[in-house]
């Protein structure tokens, strides 16, 4: 499964750096989910697999902190591009005679540049709080990698202040870029009801389709695994989550854009 992923984004990736045809903001943007897709997958499952060969579940501290700021870095990272890229269809249906204006190269960089600042504020802010907490010597997290929530949970000293500072945090780099994409579909939907003719409005639906499913998956996937943390006290639910939200849907990605894209496909 995991060579699965790591494959079909890396082929993802080739097809549209090889292709001219594809040297448009959507493909950028995708191909740099790809990218962070693959590290955040290469994160947690390598350790992983390590760990059920080895027969060792033991994670230092220090690379404890390290695989958590990584993982926060890439799954923000992935949340930034996703909000992009629903801009990116916004800006595509609804203003299609300014889409090569607003959509200019530079400006597409300055979108990727704020999405990597973002990410890795976010990641700096969670690290921050968690090496502020006292833990005992030996702890176990009931997860397959080192989930800052459980890491709250398991702290020995008073947890209050931060637990307000980071769900604060989740709600800033959670609410906007969902309040984004909302917003983003939101005039889509209006603009394409306008749209005079069934054949207009099955094309402008088609080409959101796969955002939208890789939306969906991703932010039930993610929702999934805080719910179950939260409501669940089961180490075999949380890791079966877990699964889902890191392996199944980066693995996905690459088969849902290329299964409903023409141009992919050619490519």
């Amino acid at each position: 499964m995991y060579l699965v992923t790591v494959l079909g984004n890396l082929l993802l990736i080739l097809a549209v750096s090889s292709d001219s045809h594809l040297h448009t903001p959507m493909y950028f943007f995708l191909s740099n989910l790809s990218f962070a897709d693959t590290c955040f997958t290469s994160i947690m499952v390598p350790k992983m697999i390590v760990d059920m060969r080895s027969h060792s579940r033991v994670i230092a501290y220090v690379g404890c902190l390290t695989q958590m700021s990584a993982f926060l870095s890439f799954a923000c990272m992935d949340d930034m591009l996703l909000t992009v890229m629903a801009y990116d269809q916004f800006v595509a249906i609804c203003h299609p005679l300014h889409y090569q204006v607003i959509m200019n190269p530079r400006f597409c960089v300055f979108l990727m540049l704020v999405s990597f600042l973002f990410s890795l504020l976010d990641s700096l802010l969670h690290n921050l709080i968690i090496s502020q907490l006292t833990f005992f010597n030996s702890m176990q997290i009931a997860n397959i990698f080192c989930d800052p929530s459980q890491l709250l949970n398991l702290a020995c000293s008073d947890t209050f202040t931060n637990n307000i500072i980071m769900y604060f945090i989740l709600i800033v780099f959670g609410f906007i870029p969902i309040s984004g994409i909302f917003f983003s579909y939101y005039k889509i939907t209006c603009s394409i009801l306008r749209a005079p003719s069934s054949g207009g409005k099955y094309k402008a639906f088609s080409t959101c389709g796969s955002h939208l499913s890789v939306v969906c998956l991703f932010y039930g996937t993610s929702l999934g695994v805080y719910i179950d943390s939260a409501l669940s006290h089961s180490p075999r639910n949380s890791a079966v989550a877990s699964v889902m939200y890191t392996v199944v849907t980066p693995m996905l990605n690459p088969f849902i854009y290329s299964l409903r894209n023409r141009d992919i496909k050619d490519a």
